[in-house]
């Protein structure tokens, strides 16, 4: 626990006043609670027994003092206290998000977003919990134990003595139930992100759902994870509720020593009567802030496994280091020398040799697996070669500025990322929105006519992943937002899968415009998308078996004469297809 405290100090000073605001509200709580049990001793002694009249005004009026010291004290402190814990957890939250998001595609892959989220968001709420609520009430119990612990001794010590002998007792098996906890925590946690991990790809896979009628395989999945995490909890509830009814044998004997003790020095005149009651109502007050610790260091525990699975993730270190080359300038050229890349054991690339310049416009085909997408993930540095060097104006792409790097590169993949945010937000996407620059994009993409049609325009709010917009039309927005970019790289990876043939013809034609003062990289199973492309690169499990023009390759590659082959069998059928709706149609 003192590790975990440790590593929020710095925090903690940020706030002084504020600390100190809560001092006084806690030092309040303390103060009023054992004076509430010194106050029996006069209510009493010289109320009820000595018969004194000036008491029974005063008293009346000390208690309301105390009580209203006591409920002041409470809200200044769980005010301020829960404000530092708020303020602190929104900072950390800002910085695990702002991490992760630093961290390597390799590490995406390996995870799952659900478990992420649930670091996120859970985790550090029971963190939360523990700097600020858990701190300000062991800080305020402690308090409370040593005001009347003092008051106990004060009143006798002998009897003290008998009172406090058993506590000392319970430090072993408080203990051994705190590591259960821990333990027990940990495990709850970890069925915690499982479940949202599973509610996640259930929401995103919705429609593959609906569409298969697997609702129930999804709900029993699902159950599976909840009857877990029902059953951890249940667990950690059992074993932090053995808290109490250990404390209360503990203090059963600790009252049966006192009342054998006090009473027979009631008895004898060396105690009197209203001694002894505020002695006994020290003591009973005295265990209730002892077994609040102790609830209260066992939850600790849950956040200490919390914390824990935080600095998991801090420990993660991205391999994809950014070089100090900023200014990039104009891209005149790009060379693949010797390339190589490894996922593992798998070898994904190997011996790829490819020049690109300013102007062209360079096609990648092959069959799925043949290290396409492999090769563009090199470019864009999602991955870093594992031998060879991809050089970029004859500078190594490693020694340039990852953030440069990027923002001189457009991608579009056959999977459209949209924003629950306007059109224009999303073409504009990580730049100040100019709605001229935006209409101008959206017309080079040929998607201003039906942007045109929806009630707002560029202003119309896109539903999460754009379901409110066909495939096509998702498409088109995603190629609007690649050239507001203007970047001097641009990769199209399947990006016209979705369009009918007359729009991917004119898409084409746009991309042939847009390429003439860019490096453009085009990946496609349609062949008929590259025919104007200034060379095309074959793919052959991770290698590149031959690099030439269309009519070249028609030639002289048996390898793409087969894809050719393949792909106009495939252009008929989609013919015939299309036939057939419009039949079906009329």
């Amino acid at each position: 626990m003192r590790k975990f405290f440790k590593q929020y100090i710095p925090y903690y000073k940020n706030y002084k006043l504020e600390f100190f605001y809560a001092a006084i509200g806690i030092v309040l709580v303390a103060s009023a609670t054992a004076g509430t049990a010194y106050a029996i001793q006069p209510l009493l002694d010289d109320i009820f027994i000595k018969k004194d009249a000036q008491m029974l005004y005063i008293m009346p009026i000390f208690v309301i003092i105390l009580y209203t010291a006591k409920g002041f004290g409470s809200y200044i402190q769980a005010y301020f206290i829960s404000f530092i814990g708020q303020d602190i957890t929104r900072i950390v939250r800002d910085k695990l998000f702002s991490h992760i998001l630093t961290l390597d595609m390799d590490f995406f892959q390996k995870i799952h977003g659900g478990e992420l989220v649930s670091r996120i968001v859970n985790d550090i709420n029971r963190i939360q919990r523990a700097i600020s609520n858990n701190l300000a009430e062991i800080i305020r119990e402690s308090l409370t134990i040593v005001g009347l612990v003092g008051l106990v001794i004060y009143h006798s010590p002998e009897l003290a003595f008998y009172g406090l002998i058993v506590l000392p007792l319970a430090i072993y098996p408080l203990s051994r139930l705190a590591k259960r906890m821990k333990k027990l925590s940990f495990k709850s946690q970890e069925s915690n992100s499982d479940i949202t991990s599973s509610l996640n790809e259930s929401f995103n896979n919705i429609e593959i759902i609906k569409a298969n009628s697997t609702e129930k395989v999804e709900v029993t999945k699902f159950s599976v994870h909840n009857m877990l995490f029902f059953k951890y909890n249940m667990k950690a509830v059992k074993t932090n509720q053995l808290t109490s009814p250990l404390m209360e044998v503990i203090g059963a004997f600790a009252f049966a020593a006192v009342i054998i003790v006090g009473g027979s020095k009631v008895i004898s005149g060396e105690l009197t009567t209203g001694e002894f009651s505020s002695f006994i109502a020290a003591l009973f007050m005295l265990y209730t802030p002892i077994k609040k610790i102790s609830n209260l260091y066992n939850g600790m525990q849950d956040a200490i496994a919390a914390n824990e699975r935080i600095n998991d993730m801090f420990s993660k270190k991205p391999s994809i280091i950014s070089g100090d080359i900023k200014e990039i300038g104009d891209i005149k050229e790009i060379h693949f020398k010797n390339v190589e890349l490894k996922y593992g054991d798998f070898v994904a690339l190997k011996n790829i040799n490819l020049d690109a310049k300013k102007g062209e416009t360079i096609a990648l085909v092959g069959d799925s697996g043949g290290g396409k997408s492999s090769l563009i993930n090199l470019i864009v540095r999602f991955y870093d070669t594992t031998n060879g060097e991809i050089l970029i104006n004859n500078n190594s792409v490693k020694d340039l500025d990852l953030k440069s790097l990027r923002e001189n590169i457009s991608i579009v993949t056959q999977r459209v990322y949209i924003f629950n945010d306007t059109i224009a937000a999303n073409i504009a996407y990580g730049y100040e929105i100019d709605e001229i620059k935006v209409i101008e994009v959206l017309k080079q993409a040929h998607a201003y006519d039906f942007v045109m049609q929806m009630k707002k325009g560029i202003h119309t709010i896109l539903d999460e992943f754009g379901t409110n917009l066909s495939g096509g039309q998702r498409q088109r927005i995603a190629i609007a937002r690649a050239l507001y970019k203007n970047p001097k790289i641009l990769i199209l990876d399947e990006a016209t899968s979705a369009l009918d043939n007359k729009s991917e013809s004119i898409i084409s034609e746009v991309i042939n415009e847009v390429s003439r003062d860019k490096i453009t990289f085009i990946i496609a199973h349609r062949l008929s998308t590259i025919k104007n492309a200034s060379k095309i690169a074959v793919f052959k499990s991770g290698e590149i078996v031959s690099i030439g023009t269309e009519q070249e390759l028609k030639s002289n590659c048996e390898e793409y004469q087969r894809l050719s082959s393949s792909a106009n069998i495939w252009w008929y059928l989609d013919k015939i297809f299309n036939f057939l709706k419009r039949i079906n149609f009329d």
